[in-house]
């Protein structure tokens, strides 16, 4: 009989959870970078991701675990997995199938381009050529 994996003590350890238990997630395409999307994962839907190496996320809205891609077959594959230095986010370095956002596009980032003011620290004329 299959039991559920747990997520081992050190890795939990090493965790800043949110108030209700959660830690966002990045998925970041392992081959050239592109943020993808944004998740949160529970112990548990950590401890199925180092397991299986799909990627699990827990829902807010719905309040369950869900593999990423198990119902639109854009599957993510799991390549790396990294904390940060506070504890409180996980990058997960994956092998995208298809679109990674719910709307279709390749990264929940290809929507929205806002304008910002963008600092050259190099100043005009002070390139590296």
């Amino acid at each position: 009989m299959a039991t559920d994996p747990i997520l081992p003590a050190e890795v939990a350890a090493l965790l800043t959870r949110t108030p209700d238990g959660l830690v966002p997630a990045i998925a970041q395409d392992a081959t050239d970078g592109r943020v993808l999307m944004m998740a949160w994962m529970n112990d548990e839907a950590l401890a199925l991701t180092l397991t299986t190496g799909r990627a699990t996320y827990w829902s807010r809205s719905r309040r369950t675990l869900w593999v990423k891609g198990e119902e639109s077959g854009h599957r993510q594959w799991v390549r790396r997995v990294e904390l940060d230095c506070d504890g409180d986010t996980l990058l997960l370095q994956v092998e995208q199938e298809g679109a990674a956002c719910h709307l279709g596009t390749r990264s929940c980032f290809d929507t929205h381009l806002l304008d910002a003011r963008v600092i050259d620290l190099h100043g005009p004329g002070d390139s590296d050529e």
